[in-house]
């Protein structure tokens, strides 16, 4: 898989220990970003009484980040605050300032800002600002929003923020954390998900905190409850006396021109299968994505005294989706049985060196090994959530015919991809795409090795996520599938492009 993931996004508020609950809710969310991790939390300063906001951040996975438990005792103190796990998609992933929360001090007060996605008119606000004279801190679109919001003529803290989100366009989920609201926030086409949860008795003293989370596997984590996803084009303002009145919060609305685009990749494959993301929970849609390419490109049929064929997935993100596919052909009468014939090392660093190795199938094997015994001289069927640019498909399936399979079937639960993605997922460049260097998906399967290859149909997938969520009726984007972008984007945007003006500039 060569679709990395985007950023995970974390923030409580009205609760003792804010830092602590981040701090686990990240955790939960470290699958969304493992480049680097931050906390910010809103408190007083003990000794003159003014409003502060301490934030710890750096490179590395959340236990690593956060490894000294002084940090939550001496420096990351409050009962609010936001954090960020991040991989890049716009700035460089090695400049140290581009590690969020990014937090500032200006005339209204402080202000932190978590993000996840990407702004598709950053080019020309970062160019305008420029023209201005304005000075910047980081390579990374987020850092625009701080910008609209400082030079928002707005009186009201509150009202600039508000003032500042209604000019960015693209794929956003926030959270933002002043000195007295948290806010959340998500784009006009709700691209990515958010969601607000619950943490204690609303009608205890203060009531209860709450917290906002990419997805609500974050909210079991701390033991929170799932109230509710925040709405596209939502403005949710946060503060005390909306915790003190049992939830009732201020809503704004930030207007659309483009309708509701969720994206359908969120389903295939980032988020976790034990979330609830769009009003759902993903282990349902995968489940029938699974069906439906069971349906549309069954296991094959094998003599009578052959082995039982194995459907076998990629592990991790391919478990649920081969459940349901093996377990509708077997609905349909054919001859087969789920198998974990790959199994996973959890503990692969990303920086692994094979030194005198191709690198590549070397961290392929590191990552993977086949259970032999239970291959030996039959029909496997391995199913994975995508192929991208196919070089891992490719070893595994070298793999598994070493390990004695007499026929290697290849399945794929989504459609071939053909398009990045400008909306916070980091994609190969489009000639990279595999499906864009053959005609057709028989030059696919000869280039892979395998027997047969098959990858469920645009309509397919459409059906299992309006079928596995009845409930939720707005847009999806399929643009990575499709090439059919919702909102306009800059096809020739790169994700290091403002690192490179830096380095002109400095």
């Amino acid at each position: 898989m060569s679709v990395k993931d985007h950023c995970g996004i974390f923030g409580i508020f009205n609760a003792p220990d804010a830092a602590r609950h981040i701090y686990y809710g990240l955790h939960a969310l470290q699958h969304r970003g493992q480049e680097s991790s931050g906390i910010a939390t809103s408190t007083t300063d003990p000794e003159n009484g003014t409003p502060m906001m301490p934030v710890h951040r750096d490179f590395g996975l959340v236990l690593d980040v956060f490894d000294d438990p002084e940090l939550f005792d001496r420096q990351l103190i409050g009962d609010a605050g936001i954090g960020h796990n991040r991989y890049s998609t716009t700035g460089s992933s090695d400049n140290r300032a581009n590690i969020q929360p990014l937090v500032v001090h200006h005339r209204k007060g402080n202000l932190a800002l978590a993000h996840n996605g990407n702004l598709s008119n950053a080019r020309e606000l970062r160019k305008s600002f420029s023209e201005r004279g304005t000075l910047f801190q980081t390579t990374s679109d987020s850092e625009l929003i701080l910008h609209l919001t400082a030079q928002s003529r707005r009186q009201k803290h509150l009202n600039q923020v508000i003032d500042a989100l209604m000019q960015v366009e693209g794929a956003f989920s926030l959270l933002l954390l002043t000195d007295e609201h948290m806010i959340a926030v998500r784009d006009p086409n709700g691209f990515r998900p958010l969601a607000l949860g619950r943490l204690g008795d609303p009608d205890q003293p203060g009531g209860a905190a709450y917290c906002v989370a990419s997805e609500t596997c974050a909210f079991d984590m701390i033991g929170a409850e799932y109230v509710r996803d925040i709405e596209p084009g939502e403005i949710l303002v946060i503060d005390r006396e909306g915790c003190a009145n049992g939830g009732t919060f201020k809503s704004y609305e930030i207007p659309t021109n483009f309708g509701v685009s969720q994206c359908i990749f969120e389903y295939v494959y980032f988020s976790r299968p034990d979330s609830k993301i769009f009003g759902e929970m993903v282990d349902k849609v995968r489940r029938r994505l699974g069906v439906e390419l069971a349906r549309e490109a069954p296991v094959p049929e094998v003599d009578d005294d052959a082995k039982t064929p194995i459907v076998i997935p990629v592990p991790d993100s391919a478990n649920t989706a081969t459940l349901g596919y093996a377990n509708e052909c077997v609905e349909q009468g054919y001859r087969c049985r789920f198998e974990l014939g790959l199994i996973r090392n959890h503990y692969v660093g990303r920086t692994f060196i094979a030194p005198g190795q191709d690198r590549r199938e070397m961290k392929v094997r590191c990552k993977f090994n086949t259970v032999e015994g239970l291959l030996q001289d039959r029909t496997v069927i391995v199913l994975d959530d995508s192929i991208v640019r196919g070089t891992t498909a490719r070893h595994l399936i070298k793999m598994l015919r070493d390990s004695g399979a007499s026929s290697v079937h290849f399945r794929v639960s989504c459609p071939p991809v053909i398009s990045p993605c400008f909306y916070g997922m980091d994609f190969p460049d489009k000639e990279e795409l595999l499906a864009n260097q053959f005609e057709s998906v028989e030059e696919i399967r000869d280039w892979l090795g395998v027997d047969s290859l098959a990858y469920l149909s645009v309509e397919g997938m459409k059906r299992a996520v309006y079928g596995a969520n009845k409930n939720n009726t707005q847009g999806y984007c399929a643009a990575c599938f499709t090439g059919n972008y919702p909102v306009p984007v800059n096809m020739d945007a790169s994700k290091e492009e403002n690192e490179e003006w830096a380095v002109q500039t400095v």
